[in-house]
Protein backbone atom coordinates (compact mmCIF):
# COMPACT_ATOMS: atom_id res chain seq x y z
CA UNK A 1 0.00 0.00 0.00
CA UNK A 2 1.41 3.39 -1.00
CA UNK A 3 2.07 5.70 1.94
CA UNK A 4 1.55 9.42 1.84
CA UNK A 5 3.72 11.90 3.65
CA UNK A 6 4.62 15.55 3.57
CA UNK A 7 8.17 16.37 2.56
CA UNK A 8 9.73 18.97 4.88
CA UNK A 9 10.60 22.29 3.31
CA UNK A 10 14.14 23.57 3.31
CA UNK A 11 17.36 21.77 4.24
CA UNK A 12 16.94 19.06 6.82
CA UNK A 13 19.64 17.78 9.20
CA UNK A 14 18.37 14.23 8.70
CA UNK A 15 19.16 14.30 4.99
CA UNK A 16 22.56 13.12 3.78
CA UNK A 17 25.03 15.90 3.13
CA UNK A 18 26.40 16.17 -0.42
CA UNK A 19 29.92 15.17 -1.30
CA UNK A 20 32.16 18.01 -2.39
CA UNK A 21 35.15 17.89 -4.66
CA UNK A 22 38.43 19.66 -4.18
CA UNK A 23 37.06 22.76 -5.94
CA UNK A 24 34.01 22.91 -3.66
CA UNK A 25 31.59 21.77 -6.38
CA UNK A 26 28.63 19.76 -5.11
CA UNK A 27 28.60 16.16 -6.26
CA UNK A 28 25.00 14.98 -6.58
CA UNK A 29 23.86 11.46 -5.78
CA UNK A 30 21.65 9.67 -8.30
CA UNK A 31 18.23 11.28 -7.99
CA UNK A 32 16.41 9.56 -10.88
CA UNK A 33 14.07 7.74 -8.54
CA UNK A 34 10.40 7.79 -7.61
CA UNK A 35 9.24 9.58 -4.48
CA UNK A 36 6.94 7.50 -2.30
CA UNK A 37 3.57 9.25 -2.15
CA UNK A 38 -0.10 8.58 -2.70
CA UNK A 39 -0.68 8.79 -6.45
CA UNK A 40 -3.81 6.68 -6.66
CA UNK A 41 -5.68 7.52 -9.86
CA UNK A 42 -2.86 9.59 -11.33
CA UNK A 43 -1.84 7.19 -14.11
CA UNK A 44 -5.42 6.54 -15.19
CA UNK A 45 -6.20 10.26 -15.29
CA UNK A 46 -2.98 10.98 -17.17
CA UNK A 47 -3.80 8.30 -19.74
CA UNK A 48 -7.27 9.79 -20.26
CA UNK A 49 -5.75 13.26 -20.56
CA UNK A 50 -3.28 12.23 -23.25
CA UNK A 51 -5.90 10.19 -25.10
CA UNK A 52 -8.36 13.09 -25.20
CA UNK A 53 -5.62 15.57 -26.19
CA UNK A 54 -4.40 13.40 -29.06
CA UNK A 55 -8.03 12.87 -30.13
CA UNK A 56 -8.56 16.64 -30.30
CA UNK A 57 -5.48 17.04 -32.52
CA UNK A 58 -6.52 14.15 -34.81
CA UNK A 59 -10.08 15.43 -35.15
CA UNK A 60 -8.75 18.87 -36.04
CA UNK A 61 -6.48 17.37 -38.71
CA UNK A 62 -9.37 15.31 -40.12
CA UNK A 63 -11.68 18.33 -40.22
CA UNK A 64 -9.16 20.42 -42.13
CA UNK A 65 -8.10 17.63 -44.50
CA UNK A 66 -11.56 16.31 -45.33
CA UNK A 67 -13.82 19.36 -45.11
CA UNK A 68 -11.57 22.44 -45.44
CA UNK A 69 -9.46 21.43 -48.47
CA UNK A 70 -6.14 20.58 -46.82
CA UNK A 71 -3.05 22.76 -46.51
CA UNK A 72 -0.95 25.14 -48.58
CA UNK A 73 1.24 28.17 -48.01
CA UNK A 74 1.20 31.61 -49.65
CA UNK A 75 0.11 30.22 -53.04
CA UNK A 76 -3.40 29.73 -51.64
CA UNK A 77 -4.36 32.09 -48.79
CA UNK A 78 -7.52 30.16 -47.91
CA UNK A 79 -5.61 26.91 -47.51
CA UNK A 80 -2.72 28.62 -45.77
CA UNK A 81 -5.16 29.65 -43.06
CA UNK A 82 -5.76 25.97 -42.28
CA UNK A 83 -2.33 25.71 -40.68
CA UNK A 84 -3.49 28.16 -38.02
CA UNK A 85 -6.08 26.03 -36.16
CA UNK A 86 -4.00 22.85 -36.49
CA UNK A 87 -0.73 24.31 -35.20
CA UNK A 88 -2.47 26.22 -32.43
CA UNK A 89 -4.23 23.05 -31.29
CA UNK A 90 -0.95 21.13 -31.28
CA UNK A 91 1.07 23.90 -29.66
CA UNK A 92 -1.02 26.22 -27.51
CA UNK A 93 -3.40 23.47 -26.35
CA UNK A 94 -1.85 19.98 -26.37
CA UNK A 95 1.85 20.80 -25.88
CA UNK A 96 1.15 23.73 -23.56
CA UNK A 97 -0.93 21.44 -21.32
CA UNK A 98 1.75 18.77 -21.33
CA UNK A 99 4.43 21.33 -20.55
CA UNK A 100 2.49 22.28 -17.44
CA UNK A 101 2.35 18.61 -16.40
CA UNK A 102 6.10 17.92 -16.74
CA UNK A 103 6.79 18.28 -13.02
CA UNK A 104 4.02 15.82 -12.14
CA UNK A 105 4.55 13.23 -14.86
CA UNK A 106 8.33 12.99 -14.33
CA UNK A 107 8.31 13.73 -10.60
CA UNK A 108 11.21 11.33 -9.91
CA UNK A 109 13.66 13.04 -12.27
CA UNK A 110 16.31 15.58 -11.42
CA UNK A 111 14.97 19.10 -10.94
CA UNK A 112 17.41 20.50 -13.52
CA UNK A 113 16.20 18.02 -16.14
CA UNK A 114 12.60 18.98 -15.44
CA UNK A 115 13.36 22.69 -15.77
CA UNK A 116 15.12 22.16 -19.10
CA UNK A 117 12.35 19.89 -20.38
CA UNK A 118 9.67 22.36 -19.29
CA UNK A 119 11.46 25.23 -21.05
CA UNK A 120 12.15 23.19 -24.22
CA UNK A 121 8.52 22.09 -24.63
CA UNK A 122 7.35 25.66 -24.27
CA UNK A 123 9.98 26.85 -26.73
CA UNK A 124 8.50 24.44 -29.28
CA UNK A 125 5.04 25.81 -28.45
CA UNK A 126 6.30 29.33 -29.17
CA UNK A 127 7.71 28.27 -32.55
CA UNK A 128 4.42 26.64 -33.57
CA UNK A 129 2.46 29.68 -32.40
CA UNK A 130 4.63 32.03 -34.50
CA UNK A 131 4.10 29.87 -37.61
CA UNK A 132 0.36 29.72 -36.91
CA UNK A 133 0.15 33.50 -36.55
CA UNK A 134 2.12 33.99 -39.75
CA UNK A 135 -0.33 31.70 -41.54
CA UNK A 136 -3.41 33.59 -40.40
CA UNK A 137 -1.96 37.05 -41.14
CA UNK A 138 -0.85 35.91 -44.61
CA UNK A 139 -4.25 34.41 -45.33
CA UNK A 140 -5.87 37.76 -44.53
CA UNK A 141 -3.33 40.07 -46.16
CA UNK A 142 -2.89 38.11 -49.40
CA UNK A 143 -6.58 37.92 -50.21
CA UNK A 144 -8.05 40.18 -52.88
CA UNK A 145 -9.38 42.32 -51.33
CA UNK A 146 -7.53 41.82 -48.01
CA UNK A 147 -9.42 40.71 -44.92
CA UNK A 148 -9.08 42.98 -41.84
CA UNK A 149 -6.88 41.65 -39.01
CA UNK A 150 -7.52 41.56 -35.28
CA UNK A 151 -11.15 42.64 -35.28
CA UNK A 152 -12.78 39.65 -33.56
CA UNK A 153 -12.90 38.66 -29.89
CA UNK A 154 -11.15 35.42 -30.86
CA UNK A 155 -8.18 37.33 -32.29
CA UNK A 156 -7.93 39.64 -29.27
CA UNK A 157 -7.94 36.84 -26.69
CA UNK A 158 -5.67 34.69 -28.86
CA UNK A 159 -3.08 37.44 -29.23
CA UNK A 160 -3.20 38.14 -25.49
CA UNK A 161 -2.64 34.43 -24.82
CA UNK A 162 0.42 34.30 -27.10
CA UNK A 163 1.91 37.49 -25.63
CA UNK A 164 1.30 36.26 -22.08
CA UNK A 165 2.84 32.90 -22.95
CA UNK A 166 5.91 34.56 -24.46
CA UNK A 167 6.43 36.78 -21.41
CA UNK A 168 6.03 33.74 -19.19
CA UNK A 169 8.69 31.83 -21.11
CA UNK A 170 11.23 34.64 -20.95
CA UNK A 171 10.62 35.43 -17.29
CA UNK A 172 10.71 31.74 -16.38
CA UNK A 173 13.98 31.27 -18.22
CA UNK A 174 15.56 34.20 -16.40
CA UNK A 175 14.13 33.25 -13.02
CA UNK A 176 14.73 29.50 -12.92
CA UNK A 177 17.50 28.69 -15.41
CA UNK A 178 19.70 31.78 -15.34
CA UNK A 179 22.48 30.77 -12.91
CA UNK A 180 23.04 34.13 -11.21
CA UNK A 181 19.50 34.84 -9.98
CA UNK A 182 19.17 34.78 -6.21
CA UNK A 183 17.24 31.90 -4.65
CA UNK A 184 14.88 34.20 -2.74
CA UNK A 185 13.83 35.88 -5.99
CA UNK A 186 13.05 32.52 -7.55
CA UNK A 187 10.93 31.54 -4.56
CA UNK A 188 9.05 34.84 -4.66
CA UNK A 189 8.33 34.61 -8.38
CA UNK A 190 7.28 30.93 -8.46
CA UNK A 191 3.60 31.49 -7.42
CA UNK A 192 3.32 34.30 -9.97
CA UNK A 193 4.81 32.10 -12.69
CA UNK A 194 2.41 29.27 -11.82
CA UNK A 195 -0.66 31.53 -11.75
CA UNK A 196 0.01 33.23 -15.08
CA UNK A 197 1.09 29.95 -16.66
CA UNK A 198 -2.31 28.46 -15.92
CA UNK A 199 -3.97 31.73 -16.91
CA UNK A 200 -2.21 31.68 -20.27
CA UNK A 201 -3.29 28.09 -20.86
CA UNK A 202 -6.93 28.88 -20.09
CA UNK A 203 -6.73 31.95 -22.34
CA UNK A 204 -5.49 29.74 -25.17
CA UNK A 205 -8.36 27.33 -24.66
CA UNK A 206 -10.88 30.20 -24.64
CA UNK A 207 -9.43 31.58 -27.87
CA UNK A 208 -9.53 28.13 -29.49
CA UNK A 209 -13.21 27.64 -28.65
CA UNK A 210 -14.10 31.11 -29.92
CA UNK A 211 -12.13 30.43 -33.10
CA UNK A 212 -13.94 27.13 -33.69
CA UNK A 213 -17.31 28.82 -33.27
CA UNK A 214 -16.33 31.69 -35.54
CA UNK A 215 -15.04 29.39 -38.29
CA UNK A 216 -18.09 27.15 -38.04
CA UNK A 217 -20.48 30.06 -38.54
CA UNK A 218 -18.42 31.41 -41.45
CA UNK A 219 -17.74 28.13 -43.27
CA UNK A 220 -20.09 25.31 -42.29
CA UNK A 221 -23.22 25.22 -44.44
CA UNK A 222 -26.47 25.22 -42.44
CA UNK A 223 -24.57 24.82 -39.21
CA UNK A 224 -27.82 25.17 -37.30
CA UNK A 225 -28.99 21.87 -38.81
CA UNK A 226 -25.93 20.06 -37.38
CA UNK A 227 -24.48 18.51 -40.56
CA UNK A 228 -21.61 16.04 -40.26
CA UNK A 229 -19.02 18.81 -40.41
CA UNK A 230 -20.85 20.74 -37.71
CA UNK A 231 -20.91 17.71 -35.45
CA UNK A 232 -17.19 17.22 -36.03
CA UNK A 233 -16.46 20.83 -35.06
CA UNK A 234 -18.54 20.41 -31.89
CA UNK A 235 -16.69 17.23 -30.96
CA UNK A 236 -13.36 19.02 -31.42
CA UNK A 237 -14.52 21.70 -29.01
CA UNK A 238 -15.72 19.13 -26.49
CA UNK A 239 -12.40 17.28 -26.69
CA UNK A 240 -10.50 20.52 -26.03
CA UNK A 241 -12.72 21.29 -23.03
CA UNK A 242 -12.32 17.79 -21.58
CA UNK A 243 -8.54 17.88 -22.09
CA UNK A 244 -8.43 21.22 -20.26
CA UNK A 245 -10.51 19.90 -17.35
CA UNK A 246 -8.26 16.86 -16.97
CA UNK A 247 -5.06 18.94 -17.12
CA UNK A 248 -6.42 21.31 -14.48
CA UNK A 249 -7.41 18.39 -12.27
CA UNK A 250 -3.89 16.95 -12.41
CA UNK A 251 -2.34 20.37 -11.77
CA UNK A 252 -4.57 21.45 -8.89
CA UNK A 253 -4.86 18.17 -6.95
CA UNK A 254 -2.53 18.63 -3.94
CA UNK A 255 -1.52 14.97 -3.58
CA UNK A 256 -0.28 14.92 -7.19
CA UNK A 257 2.25 17.66 -6.53
CA UNK A 258 5.92 16.86 -6.93
CA UNK A 259 7.39 16.57 -3.44
CA UNK A 260 10.69 18.20 -2.62
CA UNK A 261 13.70 15.88 -2.82
CA UNK A 262 17.20 15.93 -1.40
CA UNK A 263 18.48 17.23 -4.71
CA UNK A 264 16.31 20.34 -4.39
CA UNK A 265 18.16 21.22 -1.19
CA UNK A 266 21.48 20.51 -2.89
CA UNK A 267 20.59 22.85 -5.74
CA UNK A 268 19.77 25.60 -3.27
CA UNK A 269 23.08 25.03 -1.51
CA UNK A 270 24.97 25.10 -4.81
CA UNK A 271 23.23 28.34 -5.77
CA UNK A 272 24.21 29.86 -2.44
CA UNK A 273 27.83 28.77 -2.90
CA UNK A 274 27.77 30.16 -6.44
CA UNK A 275 26.59 33.54 -5.16
CA UNK A 276 29.29 33.56 -2.46
CA UNK A 277 31.99 32.86 -5.06
CA UNK A 278 30.91 35.76 -7.28
CA UNK A 279 33.18 38.85 -7.03
CA UNK A 280 31.84 41.63 -4.81
CA UNK A 281 31.88 45.22 -5.98
CA UNK A 282 32.14 47.73 -3.19
CA UNK A 283 31.06 51.34 -3.58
Amino acid sequence: MIRSYTEPRGPSPTRPLPNTGSAGKLMYPAMDQDVNQNLEGFNVTLFLTETVGITAVLLMAIWISVYRGGYAWTSSPDLEFNWHPLLMTIGMIFMYGNGILVYRVFRGRRKRKLKIGHAFIHLMVFVLAVIALQAVFDSHNLKVPPTPNLYSLHSWIGLIAVILFSCQWVSGLVSFLYPGLHVSLRASYLPVHTFFGIGGFLSSVTAALLGLLEKAHFSVQVYQDLPTEGLLVNFIGMAIVLFTVLVMFLVTTPRFRRLATTEDDLLLQEDSQHKMLLPHHWD
